[in-house]
């Protein structure tokens, strides 16, 4: 089901009309990193896997929707971010990656 899900979050990305493709490669980039991270959480926490991956998926669909809501950007931002509490200690480098996704998915609103 994650790779599913990342799959998905790829094509979202390459489809998005709005996105430089600078901008695209470096959201790819990041993705590929968290992508690797959540399948290494999967091992131990699959449920917070997949609620990671279910964060990412709706946080990259709304910011990079072509009619933009920001209150929904923000939302599923503040989701996602809430997705990886607790973890500073065992997965940093996993907190460190969704930190700068959300990061750079918000600029994508401005």
């Amino acid at each position: 089901m994650i790779p599913k899900i990342f799959a998905e979050i790829e094509e979202k990305i390459q489809g998005a009309k709005a996105l430089n493709p600078e901008r695209k490669r470096q959201l790819l980039q990041l993705l590929a990193t968290l992508k690797t991270e959540i399948l290494h959480l999967s091992r131990s926490d699959h449920e917070q896997a997949q609620s990671i991956a279910g964060f990412t998926r709706t946080s990259t669909h709304e910011a990079t929707r072509e009619k933009q809501n920001p209150t929904l950007l923000q939302h599923s931002l503040n989701g996602l971010r809430a997705s990886v509490a607790g973890f500073e200690q065992s997965h940093p480098r996993l907190v460190q990656i969704v930190n700068r996704l959300c990061n750079t998915l918000s600029d994508l609103g401005i």
